[in-house]
């Protein structure tokens, strides 16, 4: 039977006690829609967090996730994966069953148990417009459970030192006593995660995601009355409540059960999943026009916060277009004006969908796997590449650059138009650094905003700020600069210039100097040197007559 409005407002009183009609956000607790926050009016990415291998200490002891067979190790025959992730950056993986990489190497796998995995991925997303991280969380009662619960801690650590935001977002599907437990376990366990400093706030309130009420199929069967009690429950708590749900929930068909719009009104914030509804520019162009426009106006009219879904494309179903896919869900979400996005996912290799650093081209994948690189189209994509797409898409929808429907991200750092013959290779390239102060992180001197800056730990020279290039390049050009505002007075950095091409042993390219920056003459400083080949460039600062930290704007690298 079709539950209408009236009979679902009584069931909900029957069956929840102390449930109101406002306490729900339902239509008439007429509110405002929410001003920005650390979800609304920002990029948030789906974090799984949920690959495990033995060896690495966690209590599942398996290859979770990564093979069909967890017990054993992941292999052409015992694969879940469509995808295989760029490991290069993680110092402890784990071999495999599968060959070596056509390129030569063991085929390894990371796991997220490690500190140090998370700690890059987070660093990933600092460096690439990821405001904040939504950690899956499904039934944790059964034997992943305390797994699940590690982890959390270690995504809650590296949130805290890489100046991301971090939730709770349970993914309710096939918990049987979803009702009850996840009341449970949020008192139990996760409600003193909201402690944290990283801990993503929305209106003064911490946010927690609920995924897969309404959706029609038999492992989301609550009634709208279990649904509005947790919602309720939730919003009780202080809590600022998101909802996953189906694509077509204000309709109530398709992947969506009829007579559950009222529960969908009852969120602080709507997020219509679309992995799986989409695969082309066509289909983005579509759904704009059904979906996204029209969901929208509903959600303004309701007073609920929009966060719709946009994803990379299924990598081994080809529906990536080196980007193009992708970058045509930015442009009509910010055509539509829309103020947040969630990207699906950050680490779904099992979907294909990831944004994380991911196999280039066939010489990084193993052998025989079948398994498709992001060359796959035949244009050269480098492994960040839909990390710097997903920045640049960021920064459009917050109005920093121009609304466009051409993607202006190149696939490989400096190719294209503007690239010219001799390119920035410093570019959106991952960094690392000795420490920054405030919001001053080593990110900003290589994003190409001349007026966003790092600034090191203050008074507590020496200090560094080091680019990977990716792999080893000759290089004959530094250009360092501060922004351009008068307001920055002149001073002189004395810094050494060091090169790496492992990352751990350096040598010398430029002996320590004092470089000039005057506001008069554009505040740059340019080092020349010797042809060097190196992938890490270090500089390695000692003094500041202008501040007592080291600093910069712009950190560019050129081959000549």
């Amino acid at each position: 039977m079709t539950v209408s409005r009236r009979t679902f407002l009584s069931t909900v009183s029957a069956g929840a006690a102390g449930v109101a009609l406002g306490g729900l956000g339902l239509p008439g607790a007429a509110r405002a829609a929410s001003p920005v926050g650390d979800v609304v009016g920002k990029v948030t990415v789906g974090y799984q967090g949920w690959f495990a291998c033995p060896g690495d200490g966690a209590p599942i002891d398996a290859w979770w996730h990564w093979s069909q067979n967890w017990s054993q190790a992941p292999s052409p025959s015992n694969n879940v994966i469509k995808a295989w992730p760029d490991s290069r950056d993680f110092s402890r993986v784990y071999p495999t069953a599968y060959a070596a990489l056509n390129g030569g190497g063991s085929a390894t796998l990371f796991s997220s148990y490690d500190q140090q995995t998370i700690d890059t991925h987070f660093q990933w997303m600092q460096q690439n417009g990821c405001d904040t991280a939504a950690l899956q969380r499904f039934d944790p009662n059964g034997s992943e459970g305390p797994t699940r619960n590690a982890i959390t801690a270690r995504v809650r650590s590296s949130a805290e030192g890489h100046g991301v935001k971090f939730y709770v977002m349970y993914d309710v599907s096939g918990w049987t006593n979803m009702q009850s437990e996840i009341k449970t376990d949020w008192t139990n366990l996760m409600s003193a995660h909201t402690a944290s400093p990283a801990y993503a706030r929305q209106n003064g309130k911490p946010v927690v995601g609920v995924w897969g009420f309404g959706f029609n199929d038999a492992n989301h069967p609550w009634d709208p009355s279990a649904c509005a009690d947790v919602i309720s429950w939730f919003k009780a708590q202080g809590c600022y409540v998101m909802g996953g749900v189906p694509t077509w929930w204000r309709l109530g068909t398709n992947d969506s059960r009829a007579g559950y719009l009222d529960v969908y009104h009852a969120f602080d914030m709507l997020s219509p999943w679309m992995v799986g509804r989409i695969g082309t520019a066509a289909d983005a162009d579509n759904f704009y026009t059904n979906a996204t426009v029209p969901d929208l106006a509903d959600c303004n009219a309701h007073g609920i916060d929009y966060q719709p879904c946009v994803l990379p494309g299924d990598l081994s179903a080809r529906q990536r277009a080196h980007g193009d896919f992708m970058w045509r869900q930015f442009y009509n979400m910010t055509r539509a004006g829309v103020q947040s996005l969630y990207i699906s996912m950050f680490d779904e290799f099992g979907e294909g969908n990831q944004i994380a650093k991911t196999a280039e081209t066939q010489s990084q994948v193993p052998a025989g796997s079948g398994l498709l690189s992001l060359d796959e189209d035949g244009t050269a994509c480098s492994s960040d590449y839909y990390l710097r797409l997903t920045a640049d898409g960021g920064k459009m929808l917050k109005g920093q650059t121009a609304l466009t429907a051409t993607r202006p991200t190149q696939p490989v750092t400096g190719s294209g138009s503007g690239g010219g013959s001799n390119p920035d290779l410093a570019l959106h390239q991952p960094v690392a650094e000795s420490g920054h102060t405030q919001v001053y992180v080593a990110a900003n001197a290589v994003d190409g905003d001349p007026n966003s800056y790092w600034e090191s730990v203050d008074n507590a020279f020496p200090q560094w700020l080091q680019v990977d290039l990716g792999s080893a390049a000759t290089t004959r050009r530094i250009v360092l600069t501060l922004p351009p505002s008068t307001a920055w007075g002149a001073r002189t950095q004395t810094l050494t210039v060091q090169g790496s091409t492992d990352g751990s042993t350096f040598q010398t390219v430029v002996a320590s100097a004092n470089y000039l920056f005057d506001p008069a003459t554009g505040n740059t400083s340019t080092i020349t040197y010797p042809a060097t080949a190196a992938r890490y460039l270090r500089l390695f600062f000692t003094a500041n007559t202008g501040w007592p930290a080291g600093q910069a704007s712009g950190f560019s690298v050129y081959a000549s």
